[in-house]
């Protein structure tokens, strides 16, 4: 009997440890290649359990043994493909924005060393206690639309902020995801507005991008409130925010907008809408088709270019991090792939950083792989867009400014 539950256990280990290498073509296989990619390291130590040895280990138990050991090995690839990103990433940091690191107030927390620390892997770092408001920017039909300030716990003056955008195939999802990267860029002499916009079906396209742009003017409008620096502004989303994120700060052409940050977002609805995920894992053009209005062949006014944050690109777009999991078939890796290649084309400072280890969502455990280095490569690319504040305007001369 002893044998048999070695076996089994065994088995189940490799089979969960498997999807850190196999596709994951539907839902429920995605939601536990999470758990195998992110949190491997704490299943690795309950994969030992069937290689504690006992006094008659027959041929099953030993099968079963050697099923844990190879799935132990499975956990830990991630950490161990995350380990050689201490070394390149910095570098790459370096190569492209510059080795300085923005200047904190003595009161703020200090910045990431390197991208993976193998402490937090145990026990992510916590943060300096911040403060918290939710404020009111918009309103639509009743419905109020609202963002979460995070603001260092200390008096400052006035510092950059980030404007967080969260997914949800613009038809789910608020404001309340990855509460703890908020709560960590705001400890570092950071606000953050992390914003609730208009979903779908009801509200379809632009008005979720419209609600992106009207929360970066009203920071711009309340900046002295927040103790926000109006000229010192970068977006940030995941998933379907990382497509706003990407298309307000592309459209918007304001120069208060240093930076903007993609997770895993696609850029090119149209593309998206021709290379669909896998049904059971996504229903990719039934997401497009309520958020757009129908299919690219239906749209008014060519709908998917215009949603598509690709085509918006041109030299003056701001600095861009993009960052995403190679083994995602929700948003194809491609799409980053394809948006870099337009970077590069119209030489717009730029940084793709390619996981691949990692899936959709991967940076949901803040101390996992994924969270660690996305959380280091935040903070090393707004450093490198926000470290020289623009000077103030020039006071208007003549009779007026005489009087």
């Amino acid at each position: 009997m002893t044998d048999v539950l070695r076996l089994l256990g065994g088995f189940v280990f490799l089979a969960l440890a498997s999807l850190t290498a196999l596709p994951t073509p539907h839902y429920m296989l995605w939601t536990a290649s999470i758990a195998a990619t992110e949190w491997g390291y704490w299943l690795a130590f309950a994969a030992l359990l069937p290689l504690i040895p006992t006094r008659e280990q027959r041929r099953l138990g030993k099968l079963g043994a050697l099923f844990s050991l190879c799935a132990i090995i499975l956990f830990l690839l991630p950490v161990a493909r995350a380990t050689q990103m201490n070394t390149e990433l910095p570098a790459a940091f370096n190569a492209r924005f510059g080795a300085e690191r923005r200047e904190r107030t003595e009161y703020a927390d200090t910045a990431r060393a390197e991208p993976l620390v193998f402490s937090e892997l145990l026990k992510p770092a916590r943060s300096a206690a911040v403060r918290f408001e939710e404020r009111a920017f918009g309103a639509f039909d009743g419905q109020n639309l609202t963002l979460d300030i995070y603001r260092p716990g200390y008096v400052h003056g006035p510092i950059p902020a980030v404007i967080v955008v969260h997914g949800g195939t613009w038809q789910d999802g608020d404001n309340s995801e990855f509460v703890a990267v908020n709560a960590y860029l705001a400890a570092r002499d950071y606000v953050v507005a992390a914003i609730n916009y208009r979903l779908a079906p009801r509200w379809r396209f632009p008005a979720a991008r419209d609600d992106v742009l009207s929360a970066l003017a009203y920071l711009k409008v309340h900046a002295e409130d927040f103790g926000v620096d109006a000229t010192r502004i970068a977006l940030l989303g995941r998933s379907a925010g990382g497509q706003l994120a990407l298309l307000a700060a592309y459209t918007a052409q304001d120069p208060s907008v240093r930076g903007v940050i993609s997770l895993y977002g696609p850029s090119d609805l149209r593309f998206a809408y021709n290379n669909p995920s896998p049904p059971a894992l996504r229903d990719t053009r039934g997401v497009l088709e309520t958020y757009l209005g129908g299919a690219p062949d239906k749209t008014e006014d060519d709908t998917y270019f215009a949603a598509s944050p690709i085509n918006f690109v041109s030299n003056a777009s701001p600095p861009t991090l993009l960052i995403h999991g190679m083994r995602d078939s929700i948003v194809w890796p491609a799409e980053s792939a394809r948006l870099e290649s337009r970077l590069e084309q119209e030489r717009v400072k730029h940084l793709f950083i390619r996981l691949p280890w990692a899936t959709h969502g991967c940076d949901k455990s803040f101390g996992g792989p994924c969270g660690q280095i996305a959380t280091y490569a935040i903070e090393r690319f707004l450093d490198g867009v926000m470290a020289v504040a623009l000077p103030p305007p020039a006071k208007a001369r003549g009779r007026r400014a005489a009087r």
